[in-house]
């Protein structure tokens, strides 16, 4: 009877500890009182919060609603749409940022060249093979160079999950990384390229020059700082160059990418500018274009924009020959596109496949290469 009595107690005592295990599982798994969203129920939060000195309050940007009432608003494409609704929201939160890029604020003017490239978060070999070429941060003829990648967000939720700690790696790694939290797109460019000179005014007012172009130009950094210590004023006079482009207007056919609709601008021309793949700046000028875009609203055409800019402030672009963003025009069929010989001399080329610019790199930089007059029509700088 004793050992039955025993049985007993042991198997309330299990029950009993079996049930006060089960309460503290539930008590652990209640949801609490903090509003969980969707995001974080299917993933990860896709923006990281992250604190420094230039981090403020922003308040989330509401679509204009009036932009609905546009005549002909109905039938402009989707991304048209957005632009609309959005082109006034000018802050986004920096989500990567790299506050010592220039030293500090004060000594900004030690670097005498910033390699700002636009580059889309999923371009991880592009930005690889630059930091390896062209891209790399070094002394050269005694003048410093620093680089940063301008990023955005991808569009797709789940590739912007996987692509934001992507961003996080690099930047932990090569420190070079420069991300806000918007969509990255066409159409957003002018908006990267306005977040960009705010960022410069806060973290680097003091640059001497600025390299400001796509991920997949070739440029010969070496040639680029030559040309800039013959230009006049050391960065503090105006300087705005590349393949510039006049007597042009919006394009109105839909299939193109460069589409814009009169619901964007009844403009039929724009002022002279540019080409966005590649171009080179003063610090003076980068300033201007800062204190200027304050007041101009964006519009989709991120070197257009800049022509705006340039125009408003009674500033020029110029011309430079060394700079070809729709490629080179060789003398004769017979004569291969990729000779090392006809980039040697140039400032910049757009453009190049990662590989291309690992080989060109490798290519124009052999001591033993031996070039004819073929390549005199392009010393002219």
């Amino acid at each position: 009877m004793l050992r039955h009595w025993c049985y007993k107690l042991e198997a309330t005592l299990l029950i009993v500890v079996g049930f006060t295990g089960l309460l503290f599982l539930l008590q652990t798994n209640r949801p609490s009182n903090v509003h969980v969203s969707k995001e974080e129920r299917e993933g990860p939060a896709l923006i990281l919060p992250i604190t420094t000195e230039m981090s403020k309050p922003i308040m989330e940007c509401q679509a204009n609603k009036l932009a609905a009432n546009v005549s002909g608003f109905a039938e402009l494409p989707a991304h048209i749409k957005d632009f609309l609704w959005y082109k006034h929201c000018k802050e986004f939160p920096l989500l990567l940022d790299v506050p010592e890029k220039c030293g500090s604020p004060k000594i900004s003017h030690e670097v005498f060249l910033l390699l700002a490239i636009k580059s889309s978060p999923g371009n991880y070999e592009r930005r690889e093979v630059i930091r390896k070429t062209w891209g790399q941060e070094r002394m050269f003829a005694g003048m410093r160079i620093r680089r940063v990648f301008l990023v955005g967000e991808a569009a797709n939720a789940q590739e912007a999950w996987k692509l934001s700690r992507l961003l996080k790696l690099e930047s932990e790694e090569n420190r070079d990384i420069l991300q806000w939290a918007f969509q990255d797109s066409f159409f957003n460019l002018t908006l990267k390229q306005v977040l960009f000179h705010s960022w410069m005014e806060a973290r680097c007012p003091g640059v001497r020059f600025i390299f400001n172009g796509d991920d997949d130009v070739f440029a010969n950094t070496n040639n680029i700082v030559h040309y800039l210590l013959s230009v006049p004023g050391a960065g503090d006079e105006h300087l705005f160059v590349g393949q510039l482009i006049t007597n042009v207007g919006p394009i109105r056919e839909k299939w193109s990418k460069y589409y814009v609709p009169e619901q964007v601008t009844t403009s039929n021309s724009y002022p002279p500018y540019c080409g966005g793949g590649g171009l080179l700046m003063s610090g003076y000028t980068s300033r201007t274009i800062y204190k200027e875009s304050l007041g101009i609203e964006l519009f989709p055409i991120d070197d257009v924009y800049l022509g705006m800019c340039l125009q408003k402030a009674g500033l020029m672009p110029s011309s430079h020959m060394g700079i070809r963003t729709v490629g080179v025009r060789l003398p004769s069929s017979r004569v291969s596109s990729f000779d090392p010989c006809y980039y040697r001399e140039l400032l910049l080329v757009h453009r190049f496949v990662p590989y291309e610019m690992l080989v060109m790199w490798n290519a124009i930089h052999q001591p033993d290469l031996v070039c004819g007059k073929k390549t005199e029509v392009y010393q002219s700088f």
